[in-house]
């Protein structure tokens, strides 16, 4: 089972993508999470990659392409895997879509977690970081034991930059630019399918799985 998790920021798709993960035994595969693994083993894709987010300018759609088209190759993704923040942007889907072409794979589903812009705003204001462990939370829907201190390491939680409203309403935006004719690119594959992300965690997972199967 071969899955894209689309959705705007903070719409929820990385848990999601998690849960799905776990509950089809498959690897949740970020962007992210792939520049961090090359850079630090230096290979030759993650050095390149590293030039580009040294200068803080993003790594080319064919660049990072090629970095997701090397993680699904690996052994652990052969029955399948998530893909959590690709593509974003239509080059990088036709870009993607040609890839698998050639290794004769294509992607199963895009799922798209809809979630309307002002709850992002509301729901994005309220995570809390930790800066030292990595680990978040949400005043609201997932509260640390002890108010801006973090379970796990003790340290001050903090309102990242990211999350605060103003940047999220231009994250937004850049997103319904970019990313929101992924919806309509993935309609024409006949793969995408939307799930209300406005609904509590495990409602909306429990609507992935009906899409999904068991």
């Amino acid at each position: 089972m071969r899955i894209i998790m689309l959705g705007a920021p903070g719409a929820g798709k990385g848990t999601q993508a998690k849960k799905i993960a776990e509950k089809y035994g498959i690897p949740h595969i970020s962007t992210g999470d792939i520049f961090r693994a090359n850079i630090k083993n230096g290979t030759e894709l993650g050095t390149k990659a590293k030039t580009y987010m040294d200068q803080g300018l993003l790594v080319p759609d064919e660049l990072t392409c090629d970095l997701v088209v090397d993680r699904i190759q690996q052994d652990d993704a052969k029955n399948g895997y998530v893909l959590d923040g690709f593509p974003r942007t239509i080059p990088q889907a036709e870009c993607l879509t040609a890839a698998l072409e050639k290794l004769g794979s294509k992607i199963d589903y895009a799922i798209d977690v809809d979630v309307p812009d002002e709850n992002i705003v509301n729901r994005m204001s309220g995570r809390r970081a930790c800066l030292k462990c990595g680990a978040t939370y949400h005043i609201v829907y997932a509260a640390p034991k002890t108010e801006n201190v973090c379970d796990t390491c003790g340290e001050t939680l903090v309102l990242r930059d990211d999350d605060k409203s103003e940047t999220v309403s231009k994250r937004l935006k850049v997103y319904h630019e970019q990313t929101q004719p992924l919806i309509d690119y993935y309609t024409k594959q006949g793969v995408l399918k939307t799930v209300d992300g406005t609904c509590a965690l495990d409602e909306v997972f429990k609507a992935i799985v009906e899409i999904l199967g068991e």
